[in-house]
């Protein structure tokens, strides 16, 4: 009776393996390569300070997608594990995705810092808010986690069970693993980012409530509305997905002292749960964004009608012209 709802609950787990990660790969992949096209494309979002911290958190959303949502797709939904045929994928792949988690969550919070100092009415906050600054702060962050993700491959290494049944690629450092589980997972990668975050996206958004009684373009105020709109729904989503992680990250700290095989396969289905949801939030930011602002939306709408019918003459609409916000 036991084995039968274990192999239930362990073929539950590999279909939500399969689905959950493919959706997230088959939605973030293109939306991260979309969100570039139209960041990149209209006039208003390249001067934008806070649209260059979401140009590269889209870049390295893409990354996080590919080093962690497909490797996840293939191990636990297609039993492929490509860490324990090669000892440098093994460690180089644990690098990159660490690199990419801790930039995309920087440059997250970077970004809600950027748009709170520029919607602040304090004309020494808004001097904060410049390109150059922002230019700055992204290299120093891409540069830094980088140097900082090293670490990483120096304690993974591919591991063969005593009884030779089994080969994963997994931390071989105790106390590193200690380190990784209670600090680095829960607090750098949860708690900390999902923090600061929600704190200058609330802030940025009660900073709106002022820009009708300030001297600013009517373009640049409107921008700034969508833009913090934007970044404040991205910070919900992405504050339940890590939330979720955290807490199942918590919670299944002291499984190797379960023996009950059921309570196992239950564990494992939420864990890929979990896992699934983690990854949700570098797969969503561009529906986010088409939901929440219109200018977003046009600029898509001339990047895909516009553009693409001017470079096929025999597909272009006549009458029917999206003219772009420049």
């Amino acid at each position: 009776m036991s084995s039968a709802i274990v192999a239930s609950f362990d073929y539950a787990t590999q279909q939500l393996a399969i689905y959950t990660n493919f959706f997230n790969i088959i939605i973030g992949i293109p939306g991260g390569l979309l969100n570039i096209i139209v960041f990149l494309s209209l006039k208003t979002f390249r001067e934008s300070t806070c649209s260059f911290y979401l140009i590269i958190l889209s870049f390295f959303n893409i990354g996080q997608l590919v080093t962690g949502s497909l490797t996840r797709l293939l191990i636990s939904g297609y039993g492929v594990d490509l860490t324990t045929q090669s000892r440098f994928y093994c460690k180089f792949r644990i690098y990159l995705f660490q690199a990419f988690s801790l930039i995309t969550l920087t440059c997250l919070c970077l970004a809600t810092m950027d748009q709170y100092f520029a919607t602040c009415t304090r004309i020494h906050w808004q001097q904060w808010s410049n390109i150059k600054l922002v230019r700055i702060l992204s290299f120093i962050a891409i540069v830094f986690w980088s140097i900082f993700a090293i670490i990483y491959p120096f304690f993974y290494d591919i591991i063969i069970s005593t009884n030779g049944n089994k080969t994963t690629c997994t931390n071989t450092n105790y106390i590193f693993q200690r380190y990784n589980s209670y600090f680095h997972q829960n607090i750098m990668q949860g708690f900390l980012p999902n923090c600061l975050t929600a704190l200058f996206a609330i802030l940025a958004h009660r900073n709106l409530k002022n820009l009708a009684y300030r001297t600013v373009p009517l373009v640049r105020r409107e921008l700034d509305k969508q833009l913090t709109t934007m970044l404040l729904v991205q910070v919900v989503v992405n504050s339940f997905s890590l939330l979720c992680y955290n807490v199942v990250g918590i919670v299944t700290l002291e499984i190797s002292a379960i023996t009950d095989s059921i309570v196992l396969a239950k564990i494992r289905f939420v864990q890929v749960l979990s896992y699934s949801l983690y990854y949700f939030y570098p797969a969503c930011p561009f529906y986010i964004y088409i939901c929440v602002s219109n200018r977003f939306r046009r600029q898509l709408g001339y990047v895909f009608i516009e553009k693409y019918f001017n470079h096929c003459p025999k597909l272009r609409l006549v009458g029917n012209e999206v003219v772009p916000q420049i």
